[in-house]
């Protein structure tokens, strides 16, 4: 069941937030892009994620203005509104010091927080962590204004289709369930005319000069062969934040909750509570109990692959193949793909 949905008031507006987790150091979340908090439930790669950062904090996240559940900005956006809805969220649940965990965009207003409130911040994890968006003189990592120019372009063409996800997260290619939710995440989360705005923050959005400002215990995180935003964003970053720590970790994907989640929770949990699990901990039964490569490979089956065709996809034998079907039936109680197939989404696939 999902947490439900409170509102917090940042002068004139409504923001859109929930609470989960009771255990811990308070952790707010900062999500990429945008994001709407009811259908994110629905989506379970995003659901286990989320509730595998509850297992180790009070997590607190929202939906920033003109996105989601929150109110319409009567005003064109900026970075100054956006810590100030940060600020609210954490007041109205009577957090005065947390840890920010954001993601891509995410990640530059939570470093523009702490530099605004070094107090209120007892660290910062940055998925993505970036200075600026676009490509400049001494910063050679960032998108040519000729990619920019076609991703607001792909924002009228294909924001109520949900071609994206795959671009930003190749694992998801030729996945129909996934493409269909994001769909509707999108189209109810903002319109085009509003993800471009956010876009245009993004670009505007330049912390090059203040990075070495930040005194907030800081750990960035990035997937290696992220072809979204490319990790040389955030070699730079960590270069220039006083202390900071860079974990780079395998993989493709640009959203931390598509692939390898589990690396992703262990490196988070182990910087926000000071305890590294040796290994994220699973029931011996039930969806959550199957491993990474478990996992990948029933999201192929559920798709219709056969052993040999999942093989070839994930470089690995049939026989291993069939080995790891065998072990999720096993984990599951269940004895045919019929059946997996049902418990889809229960298995958050």
């Amino acid at each position: 069941m999902a947490p439900p949905v409170r509102y917090a008031h940042s002068g004139d507006l409504s923001i859109a937030y929930q609470v989960l987790g009771t255990d811990g150091p308070d952790l707010v979340f900062v999500p990429g892009f945008v994001s709407h908090l009811d259908l994110a439930w629905e989506e379970p790669f995003l659901t286990r994620f989320l509730r595998g950062l509850a297992s180790f904090s009070r997590l607190i996240w929202f939906d920033r203005r003109g996105t989601g559940l929150s109110d319409p900005t009567p005003a064109p956006l900026t970075l100054d509104a956006a810590i100030d809805d940060v600020r609210a969220v954490m007041r109205a649940v009577g957090s005065s010091r947390a840890s920010l965990f954001g993601v891509a965009v995410g990640a530059a207003m939570c470093t523009a927080y702490a530099l605004r409130h070094p107090a209120e911040v007892r660290s910062l994890v940055l998925w993505g962590g970036h200075a600026r968006l676009l490509q400049d003189t001494d910063y050679p990592a960032g998108w040519t204004p000729q990619f920019f120019s076609h991703v607001l372009a792909e924002v009228d063409r294909s924001w109520a289709t949900g071609q994206s996800a795959a671009v930003m997260n190749p694992t998801l290619a030729g996945d129909e369930r996934y493409r269909d939710w994001f769909a509707r995440n999108a189209r109810a989360a903002a319109s085009p005319a509003q993800a471009r705005e956010l876009f245009q923050l993004c670009a505007a959005v330049d912390l090059r000069g203040s990075l070495s400002s930040l005194t907030s215990p800081t750990l960035l995180l990035h997937r290696r062969d992220d072809l979204w935003l490319s990790v040389e964003h955030s070699r730079y970053v960590s270069q220039r934040i006083p202390g900071s720590r860079l974990v780079v970790l395998p993989g493709v994907d640009h959203w931390p909750w598509i692939g390898d989640a589990d690396a992703v929770l262990t490196e988070v949990e182990a910087f926000v509570t000071g305890h590294r699990p040796s290994r994220r901990d699973r029931p011996a039964r039930g969806p959550e109990s199957l491993t990474h490569r478990e996992r990948e490979v029933v999201h192929l089956a559920v798709q219709g692959l056969s052993a040999a065709e999942i093989g070839a996809r994930l470089f690995i034998s049939e026989r291993t193949v069939e080995t790891h079907i065998a072990n999720a039936y096993r984990k599951l109680g269940i004895g045919s793909r019929v059946e997996l197939v049902r418990q889809a989404a229960d298995v958050g696939l």
